[in-house]
């Protein structure tokens, strides 16, 4: 019988990353990965690594104004990781409505 897999200190992490950068590899050129904690925080990923290990996984978020260059956080605090197509930057702003309809 096959153990179902737990988030956790005794967890494959290597295993995880090296899956991980296959699938990204295999979404193609520009394929953009993000990683979204149990709490809603999201970090838009430049890297991950298995490190430290004992549970732990480095996320390396694009840099923002006052964002950190690392963030090591516990593997089952991970609730959701994202890979696909980049995304062009959202840009806020205003829209008129249209006048031309009545």
């Amino acid at each position: 019988m096959i153990s179902p897999w737990l988030p956790g200190p005794g967890a494959p992490l290597d295993e995880l990353v090296r899956n991980l950068h296959r699938q990204v590899e295999q979404e193609g050129e520009g394929a953009a990965v993000s990683v979204e904690l149990a709490d809603g925080t999201l970090f838009h990923l430049i890297s991950i690594t298995a490190e430290p290990g004992f549970g732990f996984v480095t996320l390396r978020p694009h840099p923002e104004d006052g964002e950190a260059r690392a963030v090591i956080v516990p593997v089952g605090s991970i609730a959701q990781i994202r890979i696909g197509p980049e995304e062009p930057p959202h840009r806020l702003g205003f829209r008129l409505p249209d006048r031309t309809s009545s």
